[in-house]
């Protein structure tokens, strides 16, 4: 199952029927379906996800030492009345990081349980990841959804509905992906130095009244995972990462719509709507390295963004785009509709 989202706006359009059995004579009637209110179920979630965090105790000392565990070494168990903590082991509320964000104009309290921090890049929240990672209910325990084989996810879709939900989006980039990976003889990939913990999710975080298959409306959520390599999206392929698009910085590119159409800008080829499209508006540059010679790679320059590498013989060529602001407006050229010039055609010619 595809771990997704639910825009606001999406719910807006969404009308929901539940099917009543009439006694009278058996025959379906609908009612309108009335959704919770998001700040009267917040304060429910969290007072659940607390009671499990206080009642529930993971094997601790076992993540000690090492740094390649995985999702089935982590085994979380309930405390019995009047039973103690075993040795080895800690109550989940002792170790947890809770962190609060405003959602959907809404304050959300979620937690998560770092055991082992990473140490290769961390995730934007637009990225793609790898991951591996088993969900399961907080009432109850039962397992709804289990990955054994990683799998490559978009944790910010390109339309209402799709990437991941929205606590994947601001846990995950609290981790660090892999430092590499080997392959054996028999083809089995091995990461090392990943990304692992357990995250605790309130539903407005996950899918709230949204029906999954499987998954009972307002369902407060908990995630094993293994964060185990990332790579910068660029959804539009304009050459700017999907997360620089972000202008106002809210971790939602969905409102940033410089021009207004039905694309924002994210993406949209043409983000100012000036027959220009932003790919040429912003200023390329190709940098060769040589290797052999000693030569090293350039350090970018503010706002310049690799588009591609060729490693040849020990040579390096690195393509890179810049956003500029040729007027000194205070508006990037590909975002300023009175700015049309083309810095490919320019080269070009």
């Amino acid at each position: 199952m595809k771990i997704k989202t639910l825009k606001l706006a999406f719910l807006l359009l969404c009308v929901l029927g539940v099917v009543v059995a009439c006694e009278e004579d058996d025959s379906p009637i609908q009612t309108e379906f009335i959704e919770e209110d998001r700040t009267e179920q917040q304060a429910k979630d969290r007072d659940s996800l607390l009671a499990y965090l206080n009642t529930h105790y993971y094997n601790s000392e076992f993540f000690e030492a090492g740094t390649n565990h995985t999702i089935d070494d982590i085994v979380i168990t309930e405390l019995g009345e009047g039973e103690d903590v075993p040795d080895g082991h800690t109550l989940l509320i002792q170790n947890i990081t809770t962190r609060n964000i405003t959602y959907l104009d809404v304050e959300y309290e979620y937690y998560f349980l770092k055991l082992n921090q990473g140490g290769g890049d961390a995730p934007k929240f637009s990225d793609k990841v790898r991951v591996r990672y088993e969900g399961y209910f907080v009432d109850g325990g039962d397992t709804f959804d289990q990955v054994s084989t990683p799998i490559d996810l978009d944790l910010y879709g390109i339309a209402f509905g799709t990437g991941a939900i929205t606590a994947w989006q601001r846990i995950l980039p609290e981790f660090n992906s892999s430092v590499g990976f080997s392959i054996s003889e028999d083809n089995i990939v091995s990461y090392d130095d990943y990304g692992l913990g357990v995250m605790f999710v309130p539903s407005g975080l996950g899918y709230f009244s949204f029906p999954r298959q499987g998954i009972p409306q307002y369902s407060n959520l908990i995630f094993k995972f293994e964060l185990l390599q990332t790579e910068v999206n660029d959804h539009d392929g304009d050459g700017i990462p999907s997360f620089i698009e972000d202008y106002d910085n809210n971790l939602d590119p969905f409102d940033d719509n410089t021009d207004g159409d039905s694309a924002p800008d994210y993406i949209d080829l043409d983000d100012d709507n000036d027959g220009v499209i932003t790919r040429n508006e912003l200023v390329p540059t190709t940098y060769v390295v040589d290797t052999n010679m000693g030569e090293l790679e350039p350090v970018l320059g503010a706002n310049e963004f690799e588009l591609s590498r060729v490693e040849e013989n020990g040579v390096i060529t690195i393509e890179t785009v810049t956003m500029v602001d040729t007027n000194d407006n205070n508006v990037f050229d590909h975002l300023d509709e009175e700015v049309t010039t083309n810095y490919n055609e320019e080269e070009e010619g």
